[in-house]
This record gives C-alpha cells, sequence and structure tokens, in this order.
C-alpha cells in the first residue's frame, strides 16, 4: 500500500496559479522530490498534504486514510511539516519548541519523561542540544531550521514533509541533514517529501521526483528519468547541460546556465 496517494489534486488561488489535476503516489520510505520553477505550486502541495489548505477538486490519501475525513490531530500523529520560514510567536527556549512536536501524542496532557528524552534525542540528532536553554528569537535563521526540523522530528512522524530544508544552512548543517533525516527515512520508516530548488541535491538523494509546471506534473518518475535537458529546459525556459555523477550514476547540471533562473543553485551539494 502507498504511504501516500494524490488523484486529480486541484487547488487554485486565481486561474493558472496553484494546482491543477496532480497525481501521483510515494511508497513507504521512499524519498520524492518536488522540483520546478517559482510559482510551480511545490509549497502548494505541502500545504494541501498537511491539511492547510483544503482541495477544490481531488483528494489525498495518507496511509489509506482521505486525509478530507482525518483530524487535524490525528493526522499530526503521521504527518510532520518543516516549513520554508519557522516562525515561534513568543521568545520560548529550544527545548520548549522542539517538545512542543509532542503535543499531537500527549492531546494536551502533561509531558511525561519519554516525551523528554525524545525531543533531547532529536536535539541532538541535529546538533543543537546545546542551544536547549537559548530564547528561539536569539537564534540564526540556518539555527532556527535546525530547531524546526528537530521539532518534526520529536513527532515521530511516518510521513515528513520537507520545504526547501537546508535554505538556510552552511554546508556542515546541509550534510546533517542529510545524513540524519534523508539517510535514516528507511530504518525509522519514514517516508518523505522534500520540496527543493537544488536539482542536483534532489537528483543525488531522492528515489523519484515530481516535476511541476504551472501547476501540472510535467515528469514523475526515477531522476534519470526526469533530469534531461530536454525535460527541463521545457520546465525551465533556459537551456541546460547534464551529466553523470562519477560516484554516484546521478544525473547532475554541469555547468551555469546560459541565462539567469531559478536553478543558480548549482553549488557543491553534500554527500552522504
Amino acid at each position: 500500500m502507498s504511504a501516500i496517494v494524490v488523484q486529480d489534486l486541484t487547488f487554485q488561488y486565481r486561474p493558472g496559479l496553484g494546482l491543477d489535476g496532480v497525481t501521483f503516489a510515494a511508497l513507504p520510505g521512499e524519498l520524492v522530490g518536488v522540483v520546478g520553477p517559482n510559482t510551480a505550486g511545490k509549497s502548494t502541495l505541502l500545504r494541501l498534504l498537511s491539511k492547510v489548505l483544503v482541495p477544490q477538486r481531488g483528494r489525498i490519501q495518507i496511509a489509506g486514510r482521505d486525509v478530507a475525513a482525518t483530524g487535524r490531530l490525528a493526522l499530526a500523529r503521521q504527518v510532520a511539516v518543516v516549513p520554508q520560514e519557522f516562525h515561534v510567536a513568543f521568545p520560548f527556549r529550544v527545548a520548549e519548541v522542539v517538545l512542543m512536536g509532542r503535543y499531537p501524542h500527549t492531546a494536551g496532557a502533561a509531558w511525561g519523561s519519554r516525551d523528554h528524552q525524545i525531543a533531547w534525542a532529536a536535539m541532538e540528532t541535529m546538533g543543537i542540544g546545546g542551544l536547549a536553554g537559548r530564547s528561539i528569537d536569539e537564534l540564526s535563521g540556518g539555527e532556527r531550521q535546525l530547531v524546526s526540523i528537530a521539532r518534526a522530528l520529536t513527532q515521530e512522524p511516518s510521513i515528513l514533509l520537507l520545504d526547501e530544508p537546508t535554505a538556510h544552512l552552511d554546508l556542515r548543517h546541509q550534510r546533517t541533514v542529510l545524513t540524519t533525516v534523508l539517510a535514516r527515512r528507511l530504518e525509522e520508516r519514514r517516508t518523505t517529501v522534500l520540496v527543493s530548488h537544488d536539482l542536483n541535491l534532489a537528483a543525488e538523494h531522492c528515489d523519484r521526483l515530481l516535476l511541476l509546471v504551472e501547476g501540472r506534473v510535467q515528469a514523475f518518475g526515477r531522476p534519470e528519468e526526469v533530469m534531461t535537458s530536454e525535460t527541463l529546459e521545457r520546465a525551465y525556459g533556459c537551456a541546460v547541460e547534464m551529466e553523470r555523477d562519477p560516484a554516484s550514476g546521478r544525473p547532475r547540471l554541469r555547468s551555469p546556465l546560459s541565462q539567469p533562473g531559478p536553478l543558480e543553485s548549482n553549488i557543491l551539494t553534500p554527500r552522504i
């Protein structure tokens, strides 16, 4: 049984902006990368999967259950989200923010010793144990991103939705995310959906790629099926040059684009 099934998913903020008839499925433990130009609908897809938005047409199933018929608290026991921008309304300490990830499992009851252990383990995994007593307002953007990921891991989700999780991180912390969040998904039985503008990162680490263009699926398949010059040129409207990574055999962008565009992230991609 698929972990995620999306059928004819449609949501439009206005004509031409949103998603239109998106269909795909993700298997248990699979890492699906969602790529595409700006305004292609990538973040909108995550908002629909997490029930922040409600589809205008189509359906979403998580572990065989219809999301439309699932309460938000029940859904939060299965699905965790790391957004592009992480905001906290009050200056909580880092440990308190991470512990909030246990709320779906406690339903407002007092947190027990196991909840604290899970939260601490998540902070240690992300390398932020030393920040536990700091106010969230005192942290850099990259540190806040690590807190956001630690809080999501504290939920112990079976589905993890990541929206540009490495965007604010330096190379060392990008590697931490790749080795602790993405590479461990199989042993932790977690399906992951990763939105990224970094095509090299997505091609190197994802099992399959979902390429969105103007809210529609242009391609869905293995990286070598999606990451072709012809497909990317149609999607981004500019020339690209591809090559094979000599170590992994995965496709990657070889040279800068012939004109500025959303693929300017063609930089060193940390390996795991």
